[in-house]
């Protein structure tokens, strides 16, 4: 399932006071980047990071974003 044009809009919305936040499109999911360096992205209509140890010390909850792929860190829009 692709990801909605209006969950991006609400993560956008959430990373509005990070610096240089831009989204690329890609096989209808999104990827983040902050002043050019990929950070997370959203699959599925989950908002993951890459696990970085910054991050896991926020977020712990692992997911993949797709079959194969490495574990990436679910932001959970109540955290």
């Amino acid at each position: 399932m692709a990801s909605t044009n209006e969950y991006l809009q609400y993560v956008l919305d959430l990373l509005r006071d990070v610096p240089g936040v831009t989204h690329r499109k890609m096989m209808g999911e999104y990827l983040l980047y902050s002043d050019g360096v990929l950070f997370g992205g959203i699959y599925d209509d989950r908002f993951l990071l890459k696990d970085v140890p910054s991050a896991r010390s926020a977020f712990a909850e692992e997911q993949t974003p797709y079959d194969g792929a490495k574990p990436m860190l679910l932001v959970d829009s109540e955290d």
